[in-house]
């Protein structure tokens, strides 16, 4: 039991962590991140959420399949629900 929680606290961390400088690093032009679908929570992605929303933080339910966060290139596909494209 304290190994999944390890993990999963591992996996918030990564996620909490990227969103946070995902904004900045886009900003400075670094290519060293990727659009990830299906993992941010309810009204945390960084845009895109499907037709009629806004875009940052429209997000309206965790791993929202066409709502996308940004995360360090290579971490998408290794993330519980996440998808390089749109489901």
């Amino acid at each position: 039991m304290n190994k999944k929680l390890l993990i999963g606290t591992a996996v918030a961390s990564a996620l909490t962590l990227a969103a946070a400088t995902s904004t900045i690093t886009v900003a400075k032009g670094h290519s060293d991140m990727e659009k990830c679908y299906g993992v941010a929570k309810a009204g945390k992605n960084d845009c895109k959420a499907g037709a009629g929303t806004s875009c940052a933080g429209s997000s309206t339910s965790d791993g929202q399949a066409d709502a996308w966060l940004f995360v360090p290139k290579g971490t998408c596909e290794k993330l519980v629900g996440g998808s390089l494209e749109a489901k």
